[in-house]
This record gives structure tokens, C-alpha cells and sequence, in this order.
């Protein structure tokens, strides 16, 4: 089931790490003072990446030099495979055999706002938590679309949803500040359609960090009946971001132990109108045909939500 991503997820990476532990003590034991330096050098090599993921340290290992790492241990194998002596040769074969663990892998758990603030919550919450070096993309749609169009805790005041017919009445649950509160897990905030760049930034960087991550990406949906239908999804994350609706920055704890401030706002501040956004998606503009007195009231929470939270963020990027 959905709710289960992260523990599943989770799982996932534990086996990879045993399995490229035992890779590792593999390697080393064919080190020894009758070992042919090609070999040695390939092995060093690959071991000394293999090393450098560490969470407090802030080094990681790359997967890019890992591929590099790979490629030249597999040769010289091959290379050396023919004159081993029995013992060695097992020890090469059951690198031939695993080979697929030679390259470090990156373990990513998808999933959508109902499982990230909702019925998976605490899974999401135990695997952050666990430190490990795992990811998680949520697509954030701010409502419960594969159910029916339900309000959940993704979604802001005012919008319109099954469970929430006169507009939903508190906030939008934070995430990402929730995350970033653990002190060592990555956290971006994204809207491909605002800014593809800092989205590619992000899960670039989330890929890299030799911790747990999370990337929090605006997600549109057909439940927003957005102006012109899905077609025009990515403008409408650039409008969510020009009018302060959704903001964009990235936590990254290894700029902190560069003596930098680990949180970076990406997004500028507002220039769009925030009620017009709001009047032009079919989710908040049922509202104010049906309840306009409320619509009036609820709107202008949804704004100062969006304000204050643009606040917290601005007080730590300048923090």
C-alpha cells in the first residue's frame, strides 16, 4: 500500500548497504602483500570513495566516481582472475557475481501529499529519522486526488474539497520546516514549472547527501481546475510562485559545516496578485459563488498564511 513507501523504501536501502558492506570487506581481503598492483590500485580506489559516505563527517561518496571506480575494478578482475589461487579466485567470482553493487545505487521513494502528511506520515517520520542515506520525492497536490478529491493536511485555508465544502478553515501543515527541524536532512522545496533549474538543483543535491532527504515538489492537479485545464500546469506553478502562493528554497546541512548558512530561499518575493490566483483556480472560485461571505474571509487567511510562512523562511535565510 501507498502509506508503506518509506518503510519500503527504507528496506530497500538497508539491503543495498549490506550487500556493498560485504562488497567492501570482499576487496579487502584480497589485499595482501601478493596482491598485483593494478588490482591494488583499482581497489584502493573504489574502497576510498566507498568510505566517504559519512552523515556527521558531511563527505559522501559519488555516484559518478563510483561508476569510474567500477569500471576499472571489473578490469582489473578480469585481468587477474586467470593466475589467482583458489581462495582469491572465489573472492573474484563472488565480485563477478555481485557485481551490481560495484556502483553506488540511489534509492528514492515517490509518493503523494496523502501519504507524506497523512496515512504515511510516521513511516516518512521514523525513515528521516533513521539517518540513513535515502530520498523521498513528494508530489504535493494539496489534496487527496487518487481517493477522490478529499481535504487533507496538505491543504491550505479556503480550498474547496470533499470534507471541506465551505473551504478548509486552518492552514497547510509544513512539511518541510517539520523536516528541516531535524537538524541533518536535506530539504528543497520545488515547482518545475517556477523554476526548472533550481528543481534539477535540488534533486541533484538530495541525491548527493549522504543522509536522509526530502524534495517537496508543487504538484498540479485536476481536482485545482486550473485556467485552460492540465495542459497549462507548468504555468500554473509559475504563477503559484510569482504571487507568493508556493515558495521555493533548499535546506542543505553540509553548507553548515562549510561555516554557511545551510538555507537558501530560491524564490524572490511576490510580484503576482495572490487573490487573483486564487480566483482563477476552480477549487477556491466555487467558494465564492457559494459562500462569498466566507470565501471574502477565508481568502485573506490563505494570504496571510502564505505571508507568514515567507516570513519564517526569509528569517532563516537571512538567520
Amino acid at each position: 500500500m501507498f502509506e508503506d513507501t518509506a518503510e519500503f523504501s527504507l528496506g530497500l536501502q538497508l539491503a543495498i548497504e549490506q550487500r556493498r558492506n560485504k562488497m567492501a570487506d570482499v576487496i579487502k581481503e584480497l589485499l595482501n602483500d601478493d596482491t598485483p598492483a593494478d588490482f591494488r590500485a583499482a581497489a584502493e580506489e573504489w574502497l576510498n570513495n566507498f568510505n566517504k559516505t559519512n552523515l556527521r563527517a558531511g563527505t559522501y561518496e559519488d555516484g559518478e566516481i563510483s561508476k569510474l571506480a567500477a569500471d576499472k575494478l571489473r578490469a582489473a578482475v578480469k585481468a587477474n582472475f586467470g593466475n589467482a589461487n583458489a581462495k582469491a579466485k572465489a573472492l573474484l567470482q563472488y565480485i563477478i557475481d555481485e557485481d551490481d553493487m560495484l556502483v553506488k545505487k540511489s534509492v528514492w521513494a515517490f509518493g503523494g501529499d496523502g501519504w507524506a502528511y497523512d496515512i504515511g506520515y510516521g513511516g516518512l517520520d521514523h525513515v528521516i529519522a533513521s539517518g540513513e542515506d535515502i530520498n523521498l520525492l513528494v508530489m504535493d497536490t494539496e489534496v487527496y486526488s487518487n481517493t477522490g478529491g478529499q481535504s487533507s493536511k496538505a491543504s491550505p485555508t479556503a480550498q474547496v474539497a470533499k470534507f471541506a465544502a465551505s473551504g478548509k478553515k486552518v492552514g497547510k501543515k509544513d512539511l518541510g520546516m517539520m523536516a528541516i527541524s531535524y537538524g541533518y536532512v536535506y530539504v528543497a522545496h520545488v515547482a518545475m514549472g517556477a523554476d526548472y533549474a533550481q528543481t534539477l538543483k535540488a534533486i541533484k543535491e538530495a541525491e548527493a547527501y549522504p543522509g536522509p532527504s526530502i524534495v517537496i515538489a508543487y504538484a498540479t492537479c485536476i481536482n485545482h481546475q486550473i485556467p485552460g485545464g492540465m495542459s497549462n500546469s507548468q504555468l500554473q506553478m509559475k504563477r503559484a510562485v510569482e504571487c507568493g502562493y508556493w515558495h521555493l528554497y533548499r535546506y542543505n546541512p553540509l553548507l553548515a559545516k562549510e561555516g554557511k548558512n545551510p538555507f537558501i530561499l530560491d524564490s524572490k518575493d511576490p510580484s503576482a496578485c495572490f487573490q487573483e490566483f486564487l480566483g482563477g483556480e476552480g477549487r477556491y472560485r466555487v467558494l465564492e459563488r457559494q459562500f462569498p461571505e466566507i470565501a471574502k474571509e477565508l481568502f485573506v487567511a490563505c494570504e496571510e498564511d502564505a505571508k507568514l510562512r515567507l516570513a519564517a523562511y526569509k528569517r532563516l535565510a537571512n538567520g
